[in-house]
C-alpha cells in the first residue's frame, strides 16, 4: 500500500543539530500538536498552526548553541516538558515556556546525546556516559569509542532502565549501572537510536552513518537482530528515525531522515519485514523527523526539520483537492491574501537590503571603517565508502555556495558523482616543487546550491592533506577552509573480526615508547581509530582494505606492537611510517619481520578478478568508436557477431562506467608493482630494474604467467 503525502513548509529557524525537534503530545484525540525546535543560535521555539499560519507559543532568548532536545515528564503523565542541552548544561521548560530547571553537568566536553525518562537524565559527551537521578550523580561509563546517541529501555521484563549507547566503532553497548552488560555488533557506525514502541518494549531501531537501518531486540544477557535494510541505492547516512502509524493500519511505521535530504516511510508487512511505502527528497540534510498531526485536525503528517532550520510537513491532506464553487472562491481569497502579505514582506526586505548596501558602501569608503566578515555555518563529512573504496566529501552551507576550491598535496583521483551539478575545472600543478600540489580543482556552483557532494580516491602509502576552500554567495566575499587528513592506510576500514586462516605477514616493534605514543602512531596511520588512548594496558583493532579485500590486525601495548596482514605492501607502508614517527620523537625501535611468501600469490589472486574486469572494460571501450563507424557505414549492426552487437547496445553504460573509474587500471598496476618491489625489499634485493618486464606481462595479462614471474624473479 503506497501513500501520497503533500509538502507544506511551515517556518524557518536557525541552523539545527541532529534530533532537536519534537512534537508535544496532543490535547485531544484529533487535535493538532505543537512543535518544539531548537537551533544553533540557542533559541528554543515552540509553535502551533492556526488557519494555515505558524503561531509562536513561546520563543527563548538567544544563547549558546543547542545540540539536543528531548521531552520528559513524570512517569505515567503526558511527556510535555521540554529539555535542551547546550555545552554541558541542561535546561528544562514547561510547554508554556517557563524555565523550571538549569542543571550544570560539569563535563569537560559538550553534551552531544541526551535521554530523559521521569526523574532520570542520561547524557553523553564524546566518550563519557553519565546518569543522573533528580540531578544527583548515579552512574558513569567510559566508552572505547565516541558515543553518537543514547536511548533507554523500560520494560516489565527488565527490573530497571537499560541504557543503550550507539558507538562509532560499529557497536551498540548495553549498560547496567556503570558496567557494560554486553555489546552488539552492527554493520556500520551507528548514528541514531530510537525505541520501536514508545510506550516501552525491547525493540530498538538503529540507523548507521553509511545508510543502513536495523531492528534489534534487547534481552537481559544478549540481543537478537530481527531485520536489517541495506543501503543498495547508495542513499545518504541516517540522521533521525521516528515511529508513527502514518498508513493507518494499526502498526507503527518507521520514518527515516537522511543526510542527503531523503525522507522515507517504511511499513511492516504481515511477516514483520519492512517495505518502502513513501520517499521524498528535500534539498538539504534532514536533522529531525516526527510523525503526528500539525497542520490540520484529523490529517496525519511526517514533520521534518532540515539543517538550515526549515520545518516542513509531508501531510496526508490533499492540498489540491477538487472543491465546489463556493470552496474555490474561499480558498482563492485565502491564498490571495497570503500572496499579497508575502509580496509586501518581500518588498520591505528588498528596501532594507538596498538601504543596508548603500550604508555599507558609504562606510567602507571612510578610512576608519572595518569590514565585518560574515560568519556562516558549514556541515561537512569526510567518510570512506566501503562499496567503491572512495572517500565521500559532503559540504553543506546555510547559504548558497558560490564556488569551492579543492587542493591536495597528495595524488588523489576525483570521481564522478551523479548528484553533483557544479562545473569543475582543473588548474595545472607542479608536484615536483617542495610543498607542491597534486590537485587543484574549482567547482562553480549553480544558483541556490547549498549542498555539494564530491568523491575522491586516494593511494595507500601516499599521505598528506586535502583542503577545501568554501566561498558562499555573501557580501563582502569571505571564505572558510576545511582540512581533511589522507592517512597512509587510507583505504582501510574497521571491522569486527578477520579471517585467521589466510597466509599472514607479521611486523613487530619493540622500543622505549608508551602506550599513548604507539596509539598516536596508529591513529596517524589508520582511519576510524579513536583519538583517545584506550583504557587498559593493551588493545587490538581489525581492519579490511575496501579496495582489495585484504586485512590487517593491529595489537599493541606499552613498549611493544604487532601488526599482521595478508598483504606485504600494507606491512611495508606501516614499517616506513612507524619508523619515521619514532625517529621524529628520537625513539629507538627494534623492528622484526616474519614474511610469508604464500601471501604474495594470495594477494595477486585477490587482485585478479578486479584486474580482469577492468582490462575487459578498457578493451570494450576501445572498440566502441570503430563498431559505431561500421554500423553507420553498413546501415545496421546485424552482420556483427553477438559479442560486438552487445558492446554496441551497452555502449552508453560501458562509457559511463569507464568515466566513473578514471585511472582504475593504473591503480591496480601500481598495487601489483608495489607488491613486487615490497616482496624483494624484505629479502634485501632491489628489483626496480625488472619493473619494465613486469609491466610487459601486465599488458598481456595472464594470472599464471604473472605468478610465475613473481616466483622466478
Amino acid at each position: 500500500m503506497e501513500i501520497h503525502l503533500n509538502r507544506v513548509d511551515y517556518m524557518q529557524v536557525g541552523v539545527t543539530s541532529q534530533k532537536t525537534m519534537r512534537l508535544l503530545p496532543a490535547m485531544g484525540k484529533k487535535a493538532t500538536q505543537k512543535v518544539a525546535i531548537a537551533d544553533h543560535d540557542g533559541v528554543l521555539t515552540c509553535f502551533g498552526m492556526k488557519k494555515g499560519e505558524a503561531v509562536p507559543v513561546f520563543k527563548t532568548l538567544p544563547g549558546p548553541k543547542i545540540s539536543r532536545l528531548d521531552l520528559g515528564g513524570a512517569v505515567g503523565t503526558p511527556q510535555e516538558k521540554i529539555f535542551v542541552c547546550s555545552g554541558s548544561e541542561v535546561r528544562g521548560f514547561t510547554k508554556k515556556g517557563k524555565q523550571f530547571l538549569t542543571f550544570e553537568a560539569n563535563l569537560t566536553e559538550s553534551i552531544n546525546a541526551m535521554h530523559v525518562s521521569g526523574a532520570d537524565l542520561f547524557v553523553c559527551a564524546s566518550y563519557i556516559y553519565n546518569h543522573y537521578c533528580d540531578c544527583k550523580d548515579q552512574d558513569y561509563y567510559l566508552s572505547g569509542d565516541k558515543i553518537n546517541d543514547i536511548t533507554c529501555l523500560s520494560t516489565e521484563k527488565l527490573p530497571h532502565l537499560v541504557p543503550v549507547l550507539a558507538c562509532q566503532d560499529r557497536v551498540l553497548r548495553v549498560l547496567q549501572g556503570s558496567e557494560l552488560l554486553y555489546d552488539i555488533e552492527v554493520p556500520g557506525p551507528p548514528s541514531v537510536l530510537e525505541l520501536y514502541n514508545k510506550d516501552g518494549g525491547e525493540d530498538v531501531l538503529y540507523g548507521t552513518a553509511d545508510g543502513k537501518i536495523g531492528l534489534i531486540q534487547i534481552g537481559e544477557s544478549s540481543a537478537v537482530p530481527k531485520w536489517e535494510i541495506d543501503n543498495d541505492k547508495k542513499k545518504g547516512g541516517i540522521l533521525c528515525i521516528d515511529t508513527y502509524d502514518i498508513l493507518g493500519d494499526g502498526v507503527s511505521d518507521i520514518l527515516v531522515g537522511r543526510d542527503d535530504g531523503t525522507v522515507e516511510v517504511f511499513g511492516l508487512d504481515s511477516s514483520g519485514e519492512p517495505t518502502s511505502r513513501f520517499e521524498h527528497v528535500l534539498s538539504e540534510s534532514v536533522t529531525s523527523v516526527q510523525g503526528g498531526c500539525v497542520g490540520k485536525e484529523g490529517y496525519d503528517e511526517v514533520l521534518t526539520a532540515t539543517y538550515t532550520g526549515w520545518v516542513t510537513g509531508l501531510t496526508t491532506e490533499a492540498l489540491k483537492a477538487e472543491a465546489g464553487p463556493g470552496d474555490e472562491v474561499k480558498m482563492s481569497k485565502e491564498t490571495q491574501s497570503k500572496v499579497a502579505a508575502l509580496r509586501a514582506e518581500l518588498e520591505q526586505l528588498q528596501v532594507k537590503v538596498l538601504q543596508g548596501r548603500e550604508k555599507y558602501q558609504q562606510s567602507s569608503q571612510s578610512s576608519t571603517a572595518v569590514s565585518a566578515v560574515p560568519v556562516f555555518s558549514i556541515n561537512d563529512k569526510f567518510t570512506l565508502c566501503q562499496d567503491d573504496a572512495s572517500y565521500s566529501l559532503t559540504l553543506e552551507v546555510q547559504t548558497a555556495i558560490d564556488n569551492l576550491l579543492l587542493q591536495s598535496d597528495v595524488p588523489i583521483d576525483l570521481l564522478d558523482v551523479d548528484k553533483n551539478s557544479a562545473v569543475v575545472s582543473f588548474s595545472e600543478c607542479d608536484s615536483e616543487q617542495p610543498n607542491g600540489n597534486f590537485l587543484l580543482a574549482t567547482y562553480r556552483c549553480q544558483a541556490n546550491t547549498t549542498r555539494l557532494e564530491l568523491k575522491v580516491r586516494s593511494i595507500e602509502g601516499q599521505y598528506g592533506t586535502l583542503q577545501a576552500y568554501i566561498t558562499p554567495r555573501l557580501q563582502p566575499k569571505t571564505c572558510q577552509v576545511r582540512q581533511y587528513q589522507i592517512k597512509p592506510l587510507s583505504l582501510h576500514q574497521r571491522t569486527h573480526s578477520i579471517d585467521q586462516d589466510r597466509p599472514m605477514n607479521r611486523l613487530s616493534l619493540v622500543g622505549q615508547f608508551s602506550f599513548a605514543e604507539i596509539h598516536s602512531w596508529v591513529v596517524f596511520c589508520l582511519p576510524e581509530v579513536p583519538e583517545k588512548t584506550p583504557a587498559g594496558d593493551s588493545i587490538t583493532f581489525h581492519f579490511h582494505n575496501t579496495f582489495l579485500g585484504t586485512q590487517l590486525e593491529a595489537s599493541y601495548c606499552k613498549g611493544e606492537g604487532h601488526f599482521r596482514s595478508d598483504n606485504i605492501s600494507t606491512i611495508s607502508i606501516l614499517s616506513d611510517v612507524l619508523s619515521k614517527e619514532a625517529t621524529k620523537r628520537k625513539i629507538n625501535l627494534n623492528i622484526s619481520y616474519d614474511i610469508n611468501d604464500e601471501s604474495v600469490s594470495h594477494t595477486l589472486k585477490m587482485i585478479h578478478p578486479k584486474l580482469e574486469y577492468q582490462l575487459l572494460l578498457a578493451k570494450k571501450v576501445q572498440l566502441i568508436d570503430a563498431l559505431k563507424e561500421l554500423q553507420v557505414h553498413e546501415g545496421n549492426a546485424d552482420f556483427l557477431i553477438p559479442e560486438y552487437r552487445n558492446i554496441l547496445d551497452e555502449s552508453a553504460h560501458l562509457l559511463e562506467e569507464y568515466k566513473k573509474q578514471p585511472a582504475h587500471l593504473e591503480r591496480l598496476y601500481g598495487m601489483i608493482t608495489d607488491l613486487f618491489i615490497d616482496k624483494f625489499k624484505f629479502k634485501g634485493q632491489n628489483v626496480k630494474t625488472k619493473v619494465s618486464s613486469l609491466l610487459e606481462i601486465l599488458d598481456n595479462y595472464d594470472l599464471t604467467s604473472l605468478l610465475n614471474f613473481f616466483v622466478e624473479a
